[in-house]
């Protein structure tokens, strides 16, 4: 399953540069997940500095 980030981020970036595939872009208002390109590693989630990455 992939991840998701909430309304709790804050677009600092930190998720998407740490994705190893590079599943997550900026979206309008939060950074999104390509839940179809995510492999569920969690690498996004232990960089978030708010918590907003969370598995689905």
């Amino acid at each position: 399953m992939a991840h998701v980030i909430s309304d709790e981020c804050v677009s600092c970036g930190a998720c998407a540069a740490t994705c190893p595939v590079t599943a997550i872009s900026e979206g309008a208002d939060k950074y999104v997940v390509d839940p179809a390109v995510c492999i569920d590693c969690g690498a996004c989630e232990d960089v978030c500095p708010t918590g907003a990455v969370k598995p689905e």
